[in-house]
């Protein structure tokens, strides 16, 4: 039997989607966690823990560059922190983590990526709020708004294109990364491929590798979507920007 005939029998079958106790099992200590035997609750837990890493990175990256966009200053700094962020390997941050006070499991995969997931939210809200037209925005202050009115009302619906873009690469890079969560005793889709690397189960491995590309394609289409529903018509060619 051929890999990819392997894998088409492990991700057709009914039991592998919905696992042999259900979504959840109960741990020693009365609580619960989700099956790692059921790719329907992997893909739930790779979504947590992929929207926790961008949230967590959105709300420290989001206003730093807001701010320092706003203010026209600080673009070595933000170029610096980008630099460090995506020079850090994410392997290796989830094993100092794991051996930290952090712990093994999801957190240490949370926070990780969380890193990892930084520099692009940074970089474009630095960018989009930094490249508004100058001339724009002396007429908003000539029109007799504040510094935040202006920043609000005018640099930032102008810098949102970009801002959208930095926050979609920064969900597509994170849910493609989460599967080294399984290297320190996470969860997620990447279960599937370490355990099938541990039982020498190579169709189950190229099974999970195609459910990570899938799920990371779907994120990617959603947020493109969402980005297109909440940019002004007038803006939209300028969504289709790289990040």
């Amino acid at each position: 039997m051929s890999i990819w005939q392997e894998a088409w029998d492990y991700i057709s079958s009914g039991a592998n989607w919905m696992g042999e106790n259900g979504l959840t099992r109960p741990t020693f200590d009365g609580g619960w966690k989700f099956a790692h035997d059921s790719i329907v609750a992997l893909t739930i837990e790779h979504l947590y823990m992929s929207f926790a890493a961008v949230a967590l990175a959105a709300i420290t990256a989001l206003p730093l560059g807001i701010a320092l966009g706003h203010a026209r200053r600080g673009g070595m700094v933000t170029v610096a922190l980008s630099n460090v962020s995506r020079a850090m390997p994410t392997l290796a941050l989830l094993t100092l983590f794991a051996a930290s006070a952090i712990g093994f499991g999801n957190r240490a995969v949370i926070i990780a990526a969380a890193i990892f997931a930084f520099p692009p939210i940074l970089t474009n809200a630095f960018t989009g709020m930094a490249d508004v037209d100058a001339d724009v925005r002396e007429a908003a202050e000539g029109q007799g708004l504040t510094r935040l009115q202006v920043a609000t009302r005018v640099e930032l619906p102008l810098a949102w294109p970009l801002i959208a873009a930095g926050l979609r690469t920064s969900a597509s890079q994170t849910v493609a990364t989460v599967p080294l969560a399984a290297l320190v005793a996470g969860g997620g889709l990447g279960v599937i491929i370490s355990t099938g690397m541990a039982t020498q189960r190579y169709g189950e491995v190229l099974a999970g590798g195609v459910l990570v590309a899938a799920l990371t394609l779907a994120v990617d289409a959603g947020m493109g979507a969402l980005q297109r529903r909440l940019t002004p018509p007038p803006l939209r060619a300028a969504s289709l920007a790289p990040a």
